[in-house]
């Protein structure tokens, strides 16, 4: 390359996204066509409702304001200094500009004509995968379906409906299935089963449907033990109705559906379903092999450890699961999902091993029905991090003269499953928030007392407590003891609507992100002077406004924070984009939270924003704008203006 004015905005590009993800070759012939532009202080380079010109722009020197023009005021939107990315109008649709672009300093622009880039989109999918998740929403269809298109040539990765990409494999060459019909009798399976050397059999009617299935594990349960004679037919051993896929499934997806239902066997058929014929059969083991270190092997693994060091080493493995994932870029919420779910196997593993332990020192069974609940991210299903325990234990209510006994024993019961917890990795909470404290280990009346008084009296520690308390999440024992607590919250939201208020004053105390200059908020003093904290300026607004719409809207079975800002656009239209970023830049918050703490070997909580490349900042930065904007939807819904 020469000393030319092209080799010069190609040096310049080549070390910003989206334009450092192009081969030398196509940036060099986009940076031929570059038009480079002085602008001076105060010039318009577009203006709101115009129709988007030929050209995107990048901000070589000076900045650029973005401004929305409300009823005749002007309103700051973002500032895009040295190399950012604006005026993207074009690659959405032929729709006006959304906002003004004016130069806030006598500024060098690059002028980039669309015609050169729109083709880049399908060719070099990354860059779409970029755009799709670092401008408006509009975008993301539209870079969404040129990503797709590129699925079809390359089946190494996996687009999906959130813009993550997943790396997968595809599982069209499953197993042929071996088939029986039904009334074979279970010796003349077993014998197939035998002859093909394979471990399960499945069982079909007359057009080949799955109506069944049998594998080693009946046969040893059933037969060997004596329980079925073999001369009997399969049906009566077989587990009924089987569960299907459909074909080109990824292994993300067969993997996610073994976990959540606890089986090892999966059928497929022509359409996914019973009614089509059985096409193949893919297996755990199958798995296995593919992908090595497999969540489903994990949690058999947890279900069968006999000691706190077996569990240690188990969730060692599941925090370098979660490290590949990571590192993959698989999408946050399958990553979420297969953390929590291996974090509550173990949680219930170390309860039943508690338990036990009760038994063996002579303490007995538990007198009464009682819940271990989750509290904080583990309540929410976000714990992707070994981070401090927040838990409680509600036990049924009993006679005042039985209560000082019953109390004492889910203390002691407690104290083990804290302890064990511990050894784990989960440290202890410094604020004593589990349930081997007195105060948080209480029957089911002392409970909805509890709640209510929080509600009743919403000082700033009970307010602060509901941000904890109320993400609780049954995981062991009577689901029905914290169903009947729900309801008891919900009930008492109708009488107390100052506590909503405050709730929602707590809300959006929370300062922006960045400051005016568009910097990270960073720690001024203490531990982590200079430090960025992502989980109290980023995370914590997301999951308190989730939280509050929802108890608000009334809308339970969920305590995630992505799933509230999914089920609100879904109840509010008229809020749905807002809502949908609010969950998509909760999604970024996790992963680079869970980035930082990898790399660190900490919560994640603190970084320094120097240390991540332009890219990272952009990305995160792009993601607080959901914040400001919740918290103004709040404070106009709950009309927090007056006291404010």
């Amino acid at each position: 390359m020469g000393n030319t004015i092209a080799v010069r905005i190609y040096d310049f590009l080549k070390a910003y996204p989206p334009f450092s993800l192009l081969p030398e070759d196509q940036l060099m012939a986009v940076s031929g066509g570059v038009v480079v532009q002085y602008r001076q202080p105060g010039e318009t380079i577009f203006s709101q409702g115009e129709h988007p010109e030929a050209h995107i722009y990048v901000v070589r020197e000076g900045a650029v304001h973005l401004l929305r023009e409300e009823n005749g005021t002007q309103i700051l939107i973002d500032t895009c200094d040295e190399g950012d990315l604006f005026g993207i109008r074009p690659l959405l649709a032929e729709e006006p500009y959304a906002f003004t672009a004016v130069s806030q300093e006598e500024s060098l622009i690059y002028a980039i004509p669309i015609a050169s880039f729109t083709p880049l989109l399908e060719e070099f999918p990354k860059v779409a995968y970029y755009l799709a998740t670092h401008f408006a929403a509009g975008a993301h269809q539209r870079f969404a379906k040129a990503y797709h298109g590129r699925l079809f040539l390359d089946q190494d990765h996996h687009f999906d409906n959130k813009f993550q990409l997943v790396e997968v494999q595809g599982i069209e060459q499953c197993k042929v299935p071996v088939t029986c019909q039904s009334g074979t009798l279970i010796r003349d399976a077993a014998r197939e089963m035998s002859i093909q050397e394979v471990g399960s059999i499945i069982i079909v009617d007359e057009d080949h449907h799955p109506v069944g299935i049998v594998t080693d594990k009946d046969l040893r349960k059933h037969v060997a033990t004596g329980k079925v004679t073999p001369e009997v037919p399969v049906d009566a051993i077989m587990s009924s109705p089987v569960r299907c896929i459909q074909p080109q499934l990824t292994v993300a997806d067969v993997q996610m559906e073994m976990v959540q239902r606890r089986i090892h066997h999966l059928v497929i058929t022509q359409d996914g379903t019973d009614q089509s014929p059985a096409i193949g059969v893919i297996t755990e083991h199958d798995l296995l092999v593919v992908q090595g270190n497999n969540p489903a092997v994990l949690i058999r693994e947890i279900k069968r450890a006999q000691t706190p060091q077996a569990l240690v080493r188990i969730r060692e493995r599941a925090e370098e699961l979660l490290r590949k994932y990571i590192y993959q870029e698989v999408a946050i919420g399958f990553i979420s999902s297969v953390i929590t779910e291996v974090n509550d196997v173990l949680m219930a593993r170390v309860i039943a091993l508690c338990e036990q332990e009760m038994i063996r020192e002579g303490q007995g069974p538990a007198p009464v029905r009682y819940c271990w609940l989750a509290l904080g991210s583990e309540g929410r299903g976000e714990q992707l991090l070994r981070t401090d325990q927040d838990n409680c234990l509600v036990f049924e209510d009993v006679p005042t003269d039985d209560y000082p006994r019953v109390k004492e024993y889910f203390l002691a019961l407690a104290t083990k499953i804290n302890t064990y917890l511990e050894a784990c990795g989960f440290a202890y909470c410094p604020a004593e928030m589990m349930g081997r404290n007195p105060d948080w280990c209480l029957s089911l009346s002392q409970w909805k007392d509890q709640f209510t008084r929080w509600m009743t009296s919403p000082t700033p520690e009970a307010v602060m407590f509901s941000t904890i308390f109320f993400d609780y999440r049954s995981l062991y024992g009577w689901q029905a003891l914290a169903d009947e607590l729900t309801e008891h919250i919900f009930n008492q939201l109708d009488h107390h609507e100052l506590f909503l208020i405050l709730l929602a004053k707590d809300a959006v105390q929370t300062a922006p992100p960045l400051t005016f200059f568009r910097n990270f908020v960073v720690e001024r003093s203490g531990e982590h002077k200079d430090a960025f904290d992502i989980k109290s300026r980023a995370m914590l607004p997301l999951a308190d406004a989730a939280r509050l719409l929802v108890l608000q809207a009334k809308v339970g079975h969920t305590n995630n924070t992505i799933e509230r800002f999914e089920k609100m656009a879904e109840r509010e239209p008229a809020n749905r984009e807002l809502y949908e970023e609010a969950a998509r830049a909760y999604e970024v918050f996790m992963r680079y939270r869970t980035l930082q703490g990898l790399k660190n070997q900490d919560s994640g909580r603190f970084f320094n924003p120097a240390e991540l490349t332009k890219m990272e900042r952009l990305h995160l930065r792009n993601s607080f704008q959901p914040i400001n904007e919740l918290q103004n939807l709040i404070i106009t819904r709950f009309q927090l203006a007056r006291i404010l």
